[in-house]
């Protein structure tokens, strides 16, 4: 699986930040028995940049859509480097919070960029159940926090 996965992501001209640091007393996934229990990952860029603010406010649709790939990126990338491609099983859970302005309501539309690149790049394993979530503020006022729980080979 794991040549697969790194194939697909050249494939689509995209690039795996490293994997993120911790900036609290936390790990970057727990695991208990055969499952992986991963933090939220925010829509931070490979230079560290942050897509901030609230979608539907100082962000478009569309600015939440990529700040929800950023975010999804950063969960591969510990996958990747963390855990190993060729250890898992699949998803099984992803929890998206989007953070919004009080009268927007496409949190799903938002965070389906996020389930769509996982699925574009680990196919059915990286197809998921999900909850999508409006928050009023995310942490370092980050637009989207992913979360996801992995089933383990």
């Amino acid at each position: 699986m794991q040549m697969d996965i790194d194939q697909k992501i050249s494939d689509l001209g995209l690039q795996l930040p490293l994997a993120p640091k911790p900036v609290g007393l936390y790990q970057p996934f727990v695991v208990s028995g055969k499952l992986a229990f991963l933090s939220g990952q925010i829509s931070k860029d490979a230079a560290g940049k942050i897509t901030a603010g609230k979608v539907g406010k100082e962000l478009t649709l569309a600015e939440g859509q990529a700040a929800a790939r950023l975010a999804a990126l950063n969960v591969l990338s510990i996958l990747k480097h963390l855990i190993g491609f060729e250890k898992i099983r699949r998803i099984v859970k992803m929890t998206g919070f989007v953070q919004t302005s009080p009268d927007f309501y496409e949190i799903p539309a938002v965070l389906n960029a996020a389930s769509e690149l996982f699925g574009e790049v680990m196919g059915e394993q990286g197809l998921h159940a999900r909850s999508a979530v409006g928050m009023a503020s995310l942490p370092m006022n980050a637009a989207v926090e992913i979360e996801l729980i992995l089933a383990l080979k």
